[in-house]
């Protein structure tokens, strides 16, 4: 008995090996491993597009002098908030100061020379009615009180003129805003013709915050609002956008697209785009970076997460698994949108198609895999 049960394992073991049977992973001997994978559907989703911008205030304006003097005074100090009106700057010019005595002086003496031709003419105009002169002499004297007239009007407009260049000498804020740097201290020489300013106020209740869009982002943008008529009307369609602080929090306040620049670059191939954000607590200095974010609204699109794709020369590639379950290695091309969402893919997938959710092994063409459905759910929950 033990030696039948010996006979007839073996020919189980024989059997077994010649039966014709091969390993799992088909002829190449490759085992097929499971992996994730999630079948495309057109989908409804909002996606951001992020790029980066520069900070400027509503009005950056340099408070230059207009006369030349000494810096006698100065009121404010750097960084410090002003209000319109506020005095900043004295500046010691004595000239100004005599200019105005001396025009007031002009005024007393052009008042007292036509005070003198109104008394010639009131003298002469009797004498001329009596004909005991002629009519000549009472025109003489009439056009001479005329010369006096316009020479007290000149030296009360010299007057005008020396309090304006007086008034000079004290520099007020022109606008509500927050003082720059300074670089003139008290002593210092400055000119109508100084090549740095005094000081530069900038006016940050709101912020113009600038980026740029390229030549295929123009375009989609003109498409998408090809229902308007006018640049105005297409720029009064876009969405609310976001500012990204450098430090990579949201900016509390929303702003607006204002302007979209008509020209494009020719240097950089991109035209300059504004967007106005309000600033009440001056949190945003003028000069500052940060990120604008621009939300995208996709009606119907292939949404793929950007962690299932690989990036290979300059090209996008995506893991297909094909009906035999093997691994085919797809370009896409997608649209532009913020990393660590999802791509919108506008060539090389359709809907009903299945891909690998990861893609950090390196999957060759043909390579079977044991596909793991994914719901919808767990990987497009968190599209709005």
């Amino acid at each position: 008995m033990k030696l039948f049960a010996t006979a007839t394992l073996l020919t189980a073991v024989l059997a077994s090996c010649g039966n014709g049977q091969k390993p799992a992973g088909g002829a190449s001997g490759q085992e097929a491993v499971d992996y994730k994978v999630i079948t495309l559907q057109p989908r409804q989703a909002t996606l951001n597009v992020d790029y980066p911008a520069s900070i400027q205030g509503q009005q950056n304006i340099e408070i230059r002098p207009k006369i030349d003097g000494y810096v006698e005074k100065i009121y404010v100090d750097e960084g410090e908030v002003v209000k319109k009106g506020q005095l900043l700057f004295k500046i010691n010019a004595p000239q100004y100061e005599q200019e105005v005595r001396t025009a007031e002086a002009g005024i007393k003496t052009a008042e007292a020379d036509l005070s003198m031709a109104k008394m010639q003419v009131n003298k002469v105009k009797p004498l001329v009615e009596k004909d005991i002169i002629s009519h000549y002499e009472l025109e003489a004297a009439e056009y001479t009180q005329q010369s006096k007239a316009a020479a007290l009007a000149q030296a009360r407009a010299s007057l005008v003129n020396a309090r304006v260049n007086l008034g000079y000498t004290t520099i007020t804020s022109p606008v509500n805003g927050v003082i720059g740097s300074l670089p003139y201290k008290l002593g210092s020489l400055v000119t109508g013709t100084t090549t740095d300013p005094l000081t530069t106020v900038y006016n940050t209740a709101n912020v113009y915050v600038y980026f740029a869009l390229n030549e295929k982002q123009l375009l989609d943008f003109s498409k998408d609002s090809s229902g308007a008529t006018s640049l105005k009307a297409q720029i009064s369609k876009l969405p609310k956008v976001s500012l990204i602080l450098p430090d990579g929090t949201t900016y509390d306040h929303q702003g607006h697209v204002e302007t979209v620049n008509g020209l494009i670059n020719t240097a950089t191939g991109a035209a300059n785009v504004r967007a106005d954000f309000p600033n009440p607590r001056g949190m945003i200095r003028s000069g500052s970076s940060a990120s604008v974010r621009i939300p995208n609204t996709i009606k119907s699109g292939l949404l793929v997460p950007q962690s299932s794709t690989y990036e290979l020369q300059d090209k996008r590639f995506v893991y297909l698994v094909d009906k035999q379950n093997k691994i085919k290695n797809v370009a896409i091309q997608v649209m532009d949108n913020t990393p660590g969402q999802f791509y919108v893919v506008t060539e090389g997938l359709h809907a009903g198609d299945k891909i690998v959710l990861e893609s950090a092994n390196n999957l060759r063409d043909g390579t079977p895999i044991k596909p793991v459905s994914v719901s919808d759910g767990s990987v497009y929950g968190s599209l709005k």
